[in-house]
């Protein structure tokens, strides 16, 4: 249980030292452990992302799907593992990655207009403290276009509704221009036609190419929306094609046996001490 205290070695772990993952998939996770105040959230999850695919991940409340995201982003510190972008660590990578965290981490109050945050994903091209351009403002506006936002660009974030936040976040991350996107519960609260609108984003960002990963909570719509599905509890319990994993029999594991997981967890952790 020593590998559960985070080192030095583990920040440096590369897919060398994984053979069985691909430098081609767009994301990489090897024994991902993560936990809060010594409580595991996460625990040694195994995941391999397929590339140009729309994927789900699932669970139950507090299995983890939400601080897999944030570590794979690097926003919340690690106990062990590794994890790859492309072949690389995520770290090297963040130009190639997209985000939309969930509505309700954000403060809606904070006095900037729809366009000044569809900019905030450009500064990676900008550059910090360097004022927006008239090419990069036009970029912007096509962001908001593409989620039907583009009249609403001088509107402050705070008059819009919780639907029409959703989709300027969208288009933030659609102005990174990202080759992999992680969306944390963008369907969460939003109307049906903010609904069909994100629905439409994803489709045609596969088509472009590009890898989305999304945290969702809507069972019934997984086969509809989504092509690949990770079925989380604390651990990857299952991954792969939606029509070959999201089974009745896959949906009881992962949303039973939540207690007797972080039990066995928390005994290698106290063990390990």
């Amino acid at each position: 249980m020593q590998s559960f205290i985070h080192s030095k070695r583990a920040e440096h772990l590369s897919l060398a030292d994984f053979p069985e993952h691909s430098a081609d998939s767009p994301l990489s996770v090897h024994s991902l452990t993560v936990a809060y105040d010594r409580k595991p959230v996460l625990w040694d999850a195994e995941y391999e992302a397929p590339d140009r695919q729309l994927i789900a991940i699932v669970g139950p409340n507090g299995a983890g799907k939400s601080t897999l995201i944030k570590a794979c982003l690097g926003l919340i510190p690690i106990a062990s593992g590794s994890v790859e972008v492309y072949g690389q660590p995520a770290r090297r990578q963040r130009r190639l990655i997209g985000y939309v965290p969930q509505r309700g981490s954000v403060d809606w109050d904070f006095p900037v207009s729809a366009l000044d945050v569809v900019a905030m994903g450009l500064y990676g091209k900008i550059g910090w403290c360097r004022p927006v351009s008239r090419k990069h403002r036009r970029a912007a506006v096509e962001s908001l276009d593409q989620v039907g936002m583009a009249h609403f660009a001088d509107r402050q974030i705070s008059q819009l509704s919780g639907g029409q936040q959703q989709r300027v976040f969208l288009a933030r991350a659609l102005a990174q221009d990202a080759r992999l996107y992680f969306m944390d519960e963008p369907f969460a609260g939003v109307d049906a036609a903010t609904e069909r609108a994100i629905v439409e984003v994803l489709r045609q960002l596969k088509q472009d190419g590009r890898t989305v990963i999304v945290v969702h909570h809507d069972l019934q719509t997984v086969p509809e929306y989504f092509d690949h599905v990770m079925l989380l509890n604390m651990r990857v319990l299952a991954a792969g094609p939606v029509d070959e994993v999201f089974t009745n029999e896959n949906l009881r594991r992962t949303y039973g046996g939540r207690l007797a997981l972080l039990d066995e967890a928390a005994t290698a952790l106290a063990q390990g001490s």
